[in-house]
């Protein structure tokens, strides 16, 4: 059957628009969202090259003054090279010569003691003087020989790293080490002791300062032997002490060297003159201090103390 002609010319000018999901997909942002987005950023942004232009004369002007202050740095830093160097030089000189002044005064001083001791002896009789240098033998103040024990530690050699190949900090020997060997050397029936020529004393420290050992303020440096004169058993009961044992763990772990050995006919220098303190008697307080004083809360008068103050 033939239709009417205004028939086939409806059905074919008829448009069948995609359904809604699928233009939705297509077109999620509305038009008219994305056309008041285009318009505000062209109201807002300058035009591109303008920024093109500013961002590069921003990066030009900061390597500029970057360039400047690093050259103005180097010129100062050459300049104030040859000061330093100077100086450094001045100080290592005069290190130099206090060092050769304190040799000079060391060997004069043992001069002086050497004499001293023979003024001495000549003054005083036989047994008194016999007496007096038991005395100094004991106290560490005269030089004594006899067999005794060696103690010698040493730092570690250093190793490459594994991974960097960079030199790894040895294991050092550090004070509480030579303290704990002193003890033990104590303990163990020691008469006298000296740590790398060192005379230990009633009166000696044992001490760290940075990375440096003193002895009674003087510094030693490794390898370390800390001497002693005593019994022959002295080496026995000190190889069964807490130091010995200690430290020889410590070897085996880091490879610090640790070692004990017997020795004969050791000689001990004497330790230097301690500075000598004498008490002094207390000032006694004048009488218009006296009067000055007022009674106490129970009519007692309270006094000075004798060292001028109290706590």
């Amino acid at each position: 059957m033939t239709g009417t002609p205004g028939e086939g010319r409806g059905r074919a000018d008829r448009v069948y628009a995609p359904d809604f999901l699928t233009e939705l997909f297509r077109n999620p942002l509305d038009p008219g969202y994305a056309d008041a987005a285009a318009r505000r950023r062209e109201r807002a942004e300058p035009p591109s090259g303008w920024r093109h232009w500013s961002a590069r004369s921003v990066a030009l002007v900061v390597a500029v003054a970057l360039g400047f202050l690093f050259a103005v740095a180097y010129r100062q830093t050459l300049e104030a090279e040859p000061g330093r160097s100077q100086a450094r030089s001045g100080l290592v000189e005069q290190i130099r010569q206090r060092e050769t002044d304190t040799d000079r005064l060391s060997v004069r001083a043992d001069e002086l003691r050497a004499e001293v001791a023979r003024q001495r002896a000549a003054a005083l009789g036989g047994s008194e003087a016999a007496r007096l240098r038991n005395l100094e033998a004991g106290t560490g103040l005269g030089r004594v020989r006899g067999d005794g024990v060696v103690v010698r530690l040493a730092d570690a050699p250093q190793k490459p790293d594994a991974v960097t190949g960079a030199d790894v900090g040895p294991s050092r020997v550090i004070y509480s080490d030579l303290q704990g060997v002193a003890n033990d050397l104590w303990a163990a029936g020691a008469e006298a002791i000296a740590i790398n020529g060192q005379r230990l004393t009633a009166t000696s420290t044992i001490r760290s300062a940075g990375q440096a050992i003193l002895v009674d303020f003087r510094p030693v440096t490794g390898p370390y032997e800390v001497s002693a004169i005593g019994p022959g058993s002295m080496r026995d009961r000190y190889e069964d002490s807490r130091s010995a044992l200690t430290m020889r763990k410590v070897a085996e772990d880091t490879g610090l060297s640790f070692g004990v050995r017997e020795a004969e006919d050791l000689t001990l220098p004497a330790a230097p003159e301690p500075r000598l303190r004498y008490a002094q008697p207390s000032v006694s307080p004048s009488p218009s201090a006296d009067r000055s004083v007022s009674p106490g809360p129970t009519g007692s008068r309270t006094s000075p103390s004798p060292s001028g103050g109290g706590r």
